[in-house]
């Protein structure tokens, strides 16, 4: 159950947190360790989490759902309020910010749908002509065999 810190603050316990989000408690302190959320110790050196990391958990999971990556996550939500709980305001402006990204990542997969639906009938996967096996072959135009020496 909740539990009311000295300064007013409704904390709960990782236990709590976890229950409550629906994430492992050993993803919330993979998440600590990574800096995407924080917790206090309360005197019996136990973690104590704000209500508002509800919020911050989900926007994670959310945010990881999508793809974008941990690092990220923690630069937008490093950009949140400390003292206060973050509002709808908030996390629209956090959106907002992955939207052309998401964008981009959403035509990028229409078009590989469309080529693998042409690649499907194909079956051949050649490197030289395949647009999914071999994308922007730019040393394929200059002809066969090997072009550049890794060594």
């Amino acid at each position: 159950m909740p539990r009311l810190e000295p300064d007013g603050h409704a904390t709960l316990s990782v236990g709590e947190l976890a229950a409550r989000s629906g994430v492992a408690i050993s993803t919330l302190h993979f998440y600590e360790r990574k800096a995407l959320l924080s917790s206090e110790r309360d005197a019996r050196n136990q973690r104590r989490y704000r209500r508002d990391a509800l919020r911050r958990v989900t926007f994670i999971r959310v945010a990881q759902r999508v793809g974008i990556p941990l690092a990220e996550i923690r630069a937008a939500l490093e950009s949140l309020p400390s003292g206060r709980t973050p509002t709808k305001a908030d996390w629209t402006r956090l959106s907002r910010h992955w939207r052309a990204a998401l964008d981009a990542r959403i035509a990028d997969l229409e078009h590989l749908r469309d080529d693998l639906d042409g690649c499907i009938g194909c079956g051949c996967l050649s490197l030289k002509t395949c647009r999914l096996r071999n994308p922007g072959d730019e040393l394929g135009a200059t002809g066969t065999g090997a072009r550049v020496w890794a060594g």
